[in-house]
C-alpha cells in the first residue's frame, strides 16, 4: 500500500512538472531587449516589417524677436528754427491724428521773419518800378547802362531774397500768403505729420529747444512687424514669403500669422541676422517693444523615417523593433524628429539603414517586454 503512494505521488509531480513545461513553451520567450514569438504568436499579432525610407519632412524652426516698425513709421518732431515751448498737451500713449496741432512754438525770430518778408515784398515792388523805369530811359539813352545794370541787380537780389524768406515761412509752417501787416504772430503751430500714438514728450512748456532737439516722438504701428534673430545655420531654410505664426509668453494661446518680408545680409558677431516678417492682421495690442516667439515652418532635407506606429515610448525614450533570424525581435533605442503625414524622422541610423523593422505590431512587442519585467 505504501508502494502504491509513493508511485502515485510521482505520478503527481511528474504531471505538474509537464504541465508547467507546456505553459513556459506556449509563452513569448523574452530576454531584457528582445522577445522570441512562435509562428502562432506572430500571426495573432499581425506583425508588419519595412525598411527605413528617406522622406522630405516639415520641421519647425523655433526663434525669438520683438515687435519693431520701419523708419518711415517712427517721427521725431523737432522745430527747425527753435523757440519756446508755449503749449503742448501730449502724453506718452495718446494718440494723435495727421494734421492735429501737438504743439505751439513762440519766439521773436518768427516776427522777425515775417516782418522781413513784407518789407522785402514791399521793396521788390518799388525796384521793380524803378527797373522798368531805367530800362524806358535806357532805351532813349537818357540813362546809362550802368544805372540800368544796377536796378536789375538790385531786384534780383530782393527777388532773391523773398525766394529764401518764402521758403523759411514754409518750413515753419506759415502760409506766405496769409502773411500781412494785420496778421504778424510771434508762435508756430507744429501738426503731426502722422496718425499714430505718442511714444516720448522730451519737453515741457516754456521750455527753449533748438533746431536739434526732439520734442516728441510718434509711432504709426499700422506697419508693424516683426524683427526675429536668426542663427547662421537656420537662414538656408528660409526664404521671401514663408509662413510663421508667432505668440507673446503672456499669451501664448494668441497666435499672430505671417510671413517673411526680408532677411538680413549681414551677420552680427552672434553669428545672427534680423529676420523682419509681417502680420497677416494688424493688431492694436501688438506693442512696438513687445517680445514675442515665432514658429517658421521649415523643410528639412530628405531624412530617414519610420512609419509613426514603428515607433513606441517607454519611460521617457523611444524605442523601434528589428527582425532577426528564428522569429527574434531586438529592441532598439531611436532618437527621433519631426512627425508629418504618419511618418517620424529617425535620426543616427548610419547602422540601421539595412535592417527590417517592425512597422506595425511594435507596441504588442513592448508590451511583452513590459509584462514580464512586472510579473
Amino acid at each position: 500500500m505504501k508502494n502504491i503512494i509513493i508511485i502515485a505521488a510521482l505520478f503527481s509531480l511528474a504531471a505538474c512538472s509537464n504541465k508547467k513545461v507546456d505553459e513556459v513553451s506556449s509563452q513569448a520567450i523574452i530576454n531584457e531587449n528582445s522577445v522570441t514569438l512562435t509562428a502562432a504568436q506572430i500571426k495573432n499579432a499581425g506583425l508588419s516589417y519595412g525598411k527605413l525610407e528617406q522622406k522630405e519632412i516639415a520641421s519647425v524652426l523655433k526663434v525669438n524677436g520683438k515687435i519693431d516698425v520701419p523708419p518711415q513709421n517712427m517721427i521725431s518732431i523737432s522745430v527747425p528754427l527753435g523757440g519756446y515751448l508755449k503749449n503742448t498737451k501730449l502724453l506718452p500713449g495718446m494718440h494723435v491724428n495727421k494734421g492735429e496741432i501737438i504743439a505751439v512754438i513762440e519766439d521773436q525770430q518768427y516776427i522777425q521773419l515775417q516782418q522781413d518778408y513784407l518789407l522785402t515784398k514791399s521793396k521788390i515792388t518799388y525796384s521793380q518800378l524803378d527797373y522798368n523805369r531805367q530800362k524806358e530811359l535806357n532805351a532813349s539813352q537818357a540813362a546809362s547802362d550802368k544805372v540800368l545794370q544796377q536796378a536789375a541787380a538790385e531786384l534780383s537780389s530782393l527777388q532773391i531774397t523773398l525766394r529764401g524768406l518764402t521758403e523759411k515761412l514754409k518750413l515753419i509752417g506759415k502760409n506766405p500768403a496769409g502773411i500781412t501787416a494785420n496778421h504778424i504772430s510771434r508762435s508756430i503751430n507744429i501738426p503731426s505729420p502722422i496718425n499714430g500714438y505718442v511714444t516720448k514728450v522730451n519737453v515741457n512748456i516754456g521750455k527753449y529747444v533748438s533746431p536739434t532737439d526732439v520734442l516728441f516722438e510718434l509711432v504709426d504701428p499700422t506697419d508693424i512687424h516683426l524683427a526675429l534673430k536668426v542663427y547662421e545655420k537656420d537662414l538656408d531654410k528660409l526664404f521671401i514669403g514663408q509662413k510663421l505664426v508667432a505668440y507673446t509668453n503672456n499669451n501664448p494661446a494668441k497666435k499672430y500669422s505671417g510671413d517673411i518680408l526680408l532677411i538680413g545680409k549681414d551677420l552680427t558677431e552672434e553669428r545672427s541676422t534680423d529676420v523682419h516678417c509681417h502680420f497677416d492682421t494688424y493688431d492694436k495690442l501688438l506693442i512696438p517693444g513687445t517680445y514675442m516667439n515665432a514658429e517658421i515652418e521649415v523643410k528639412s532635407a530628405n531624412n530617414y523615417v519610420l512609419p509613426e506606429e514603428a515607433v513606441v515610448s517607454f519611460e521617457n525614450k523611444h524605442y523601434a523593433f528589428i527582425q532577426k533570424a528564428n522569429n527574434q525581435f531586438d529592441m532598439v533605442e531611436v532618437q527621433v524628429g519631426n512627425i508629418e503625414n504618419g511618418f517620424i524622422e529617425i535620426y543616427q541610423v548610419e547602422k540601421l539603414v539595412n535592417e527590417n523593422f517592425v512597422f506595425k505590431g511594435a507596441y504588442s512587442l513592448l508590451m511583452s517586454l513590459k509584462n514580464i519585467s512586472e510579473d
